[in-house]
This record gives structure tokens, C-alpha cells and sequence, in this order.
């Protein structure tokens, strides 16, 4: 890409080409290369239409607006489902949490997107699957397979959501980085929303408890779901319609917390070994060392994402390299726990799960590893990162469906 930008960079015509075909890999380039170029009339100019940010808010279109605001109410009245028509919240919450907003975002992407009909006839049909299959699943309090697929159902449905994302472009992995960018994204802007509306709620029961109305229980059961299931969708919105609300927070807060992590992974290692506990042995110690490398893989690949969009960084490509050496030592004494427990007390469906998701984990890890090793060695550079981790998307697709539907079936619903 550097050199088409170089051969090109008195063509307009095809700089506008390279630009419309891979937008992400063209302004990363260009960056690294414009201060070589200042003073070039057509340099300058790409360098201000790829950087110019409007300091005034975009609200979209009149129907993209109208769009949100159906989409939030549809997302309230299926939260509100089980006090609505008298469905159990212990069965309703764990299998549908995921229908409340998932779809509605999946469907404001593929409208975006203009996907083709069969892709949205594929996507429509696993969805109404899936909600079927996971609520006529045998209702059991001690079913480990019910929970299993509870859990991986939500996971499935944001796969589903990136197809939508990524639109008619499958194979495309700078579509797949920059839906996992999203949703950093969608996660800062959310948490923004949520932060404001809690700050909303106490000052609303604060005045209204000053003239004698106790609007709590009202509040929370109607504004407060309404909020909280909305607010993803409004987040999505935002972040698309105005990328520069969060487009310089993002990459701060991967820069920041990225070396923050490696810290504490390393200090939380050495003292396990004081600590007494360890995870051979103690499941709810398993259970957390699990989840805090599900944490730690997920900003990895945030950070390597938005490392991508960037200028080459070679003290961030050192700390992405020792943050995933370090979680491959975490992974491997956790796929070595599991391992253990299945030899002592035999197979299960949390153990079985949990050992494959683990190993698909150890296997991303070890990819990344060695490719952010050559990109400091200039023998790569950090796209070939990004794309083995858009190439492992699939793979984790796989063994969710695997959890899903397999494993009632072949644990006969225990």
C-alpha cells in the first residue's frame, strides 16, 4: 500500500481508488509516510480530508433516527416481557438476555449495510432458531448444559451481529477489525450513557422525594429498563454517526490499560504462588482464572485493533508481545487445571467446554505471539496480527455452535 500511495500520489483518480478499496490499510500508510511528503499540495490535502473531525454533533438521517428510537422501545417492551404476561424471570433473563438488544443492532447494521436478501434470510433464520431451540430446552436449576448454552447463545448472536456489520464482504478481515473496534467503542460510549443516566436517575428521585413523591420501584421498573436496554442501541448510534466522539478515547484507554494489564498479570502470578490457592484444585479459583483471561484476551485483541488503524508503534507492539507472552503462561495453567480435573474426577460439560475454549484460546495466543515477535523484527508488520486474529473468529464461531446444540444432546441434557 505505501508503495501504490508513492506511485500514485500525483493520480488522484487512483489514490481515490486505493482509498475506497481498503480505507483502513491506505490511511495507516499514508501516516506513516505524509511527514516525508508535507508540502505536497495533494499530501496536504488527503492528509486534512483523512483527519478532518466536525466539532459539531451529527444526528443522522430523520429515518436513521426514527430507527433508534423504535428500536429502543422494542428493546424496553422485551425486557419488560416477563411482567408484562407473567413469564418466570429465572427462565425468561438467562436464555433471552441476549435477544433483548442483539438483534435490534444486527438489524440496524444489515439495514445500513444493504445486505443481500440471502444473507439476511441466513442471519434471520439462526436467530429465530436459536430462540426457539434455547427456549424449549428441558428447564432444569442443575442442568450444566442449559447454562452452557445460555452462556454461548449471546456469543453466537454478536457473531451473527459482525456478519451483519462486516455487510457483503465476508472474507474481508479490516471489516472484522474494525468490528471488533466497534465494539471497544460501543463499550466507552455505553458506559458514558449509563454513567449519565444514573447521574439523571438520582437527581429525578431526589426532586421528586423533595415534594413527597417516592417514585423508586416506578421509576427503575419502567425508565430504568428502558435505559438500560436501550442504551447499547443509542451507544451504536452515536459511535457510528459521530466516530469522533470516541475515536481519540479509544486508543488511549488501549494504551494505557494494556501495560496496566501486563502489570498486574505479572504481579497476580507470583502471588498465586503465595497465596495458597491454585486452581488444581479450587474450581471457584478456576473459575475466576478463566474469566480473567477471557478479560485479558479481549484487550488484547481491542488493543491489536486499534494498533492497526495507527502509525507503527513499536512500544506498543512490545507490550501487546509481553501481554500475550504472559497470558500463554496464564492460559497454560489453566488448559493444565482442567486438564488435571478431567483425569481425577472424568469429563463433564463445564470441564469439556471450558478445555476447548481454552485450547482455542492457547492456539490465537501462540499466533499472535509469534507475529507481534516479527513485527519487532521487521519480518512482518502489525496487519498480519490483526488478520490472524479476524481468521480466528470463525474457529471460536465453530466451537460456540458446538456448545450450543451439541452438548445437550450429547450429555442428554444434564
Amino acid at each position: 500500500m505505501k508503495n501504490e500511495i508513492l506511485n500514485h500520489l500525483n493520480d488522484p483518480g487512483q489514490l481515490e481508488k486505493l482509498y475506497r478499496k481498503n480505507k483502513v490499510p491506505f490511511k495507516r500508510e499514508f501516516s506513516t509516510i505524509y511527514p516525508e511528503l508535507r508540502g505536497n499540495a495533494l499530501a496536504d490535502f488527503w492528509n486534512e480530508r483523512l483527519n478532518y473531525e466536525s466539532d459539531e454533533i451529527n444526528w443522522g438521517t430523520g429515518r436513521e433516527l426514527l430507527f433508534v428510537i423504535i428500536a429502543s422501545l422494542l428493546a424496553g417492551f422485551i425486557a419488560k416481557i416477563p411482567a408484562m404476561f407473567q413469564v418466570n424471570e429465572e427462565f425468561f433473563y438467562p436464555r433471552n438476555i441476549g435477544f433483548i438488544f442483539l438483534p435490534l443492532l444486527t438489524a440496524y447494521f444489515a439495514w445500513k449495510n444493504n445486505l443481500q436478501l440471502k444473507q439476511i434470510a441466513l442471519i434471520c433464520g439462526v436467530m429465530l432458531v436459536s430462540l426457539v431451540y434455547i427456549n424449549v430446552l428441558p428447564a432444569s436449576t442443575k442442568s450444566d448444559t442449559l447454562l452452557l448454552a445460555c452462556i454461548h447463545l449471546p456469543l453466537l448472536l454478536w457473531v451473527l451481529l459482525g456478519a451483519a456489520f462486516v455487510g457483503n464482504n465476508l472474507p474481508d478481515y479490516n471489516k472484522w477489525l474494525d468490528f471488533l473496534r466497534y465494539n471497544g467503542d460501543l463499550i466507552v460510549m455505553t458506559t458514558l450513557i449509563l454513567i449519565a443516566g444514573g447521574i439523571m436517575t438520582g437527581l429525578t428521585i431526589g426532586l421528586f422525594s423533595l415534594i413527597g413523591f417516592q417514585i423508586e420501584e416506578f421509576y427503575f421498573q419502567y425508565f430504568g429498563i428502558l435505559g438500560l436496554a436501550s442504551a447499547p442501541i443509542v451507544g451504536t448510534y452515536l459511535t457510528q454517526t459521530n466516530p469522533q466522539l470516541v475515536n481519540k478515547v479509544s486508543p488511549v484507554i488501549a494504551k494505557i490499560f494494556s501495560p496496566l494489564v501486563l502489570i498486574m498479570l505479572v504481579i497476580y502470578l507470583f502471588a498465586i504462588v503465595f497465596s495458597g490457592k491454585d486452581p488444581y484444585n479450587d474450581r471457584e479459583f478456576l473459575i475466576i482464572f478463566n474469566l480473567l483471561l477471557i478479560g485479558v484476551m479481549a484487550i488484547i485483541f481491542f488493543s491489536v485493533a486499534e494498533s492497526f488503524k495507527t502509525a507503527r508503534n513499536i512500544t506498543a507492539t512490545w507490550v501487546l508481545f509481553l501481554l500475550s507472552t504472559v497470558t500463554i503462561i496464564v492460559n497454560c495453567i489453566a488448559l493444565s487445571a482442567i486438564l488435571f480435573r478431567i483425569a481425577e474426577w472424568g469429563v463433564t460439560p463445564n470441564r469439556l467446554a471450558v478445555l476447548g475454549g481454552n485450547f482455542l484460546m492457547l492456539l490465537n495466543l501462540l499466533f499472535i505471539t509469534v507475529l507481534l515477535f516479527r513485527a519487532l523484527t521487521k519480518k512482518s508488520d502489525i496487519a498480519a496480527v490483526g488478520r490472524s486474529i479476524a481468521l480466528f473468529l470463525p474457529i471460536y464461531s465453530i466451537w460456540v455452535l458446538v456448545v450450543i446444540f451439541l452438548f445437550p444432546l450429547i450429555f442428554s441434557f444434564k
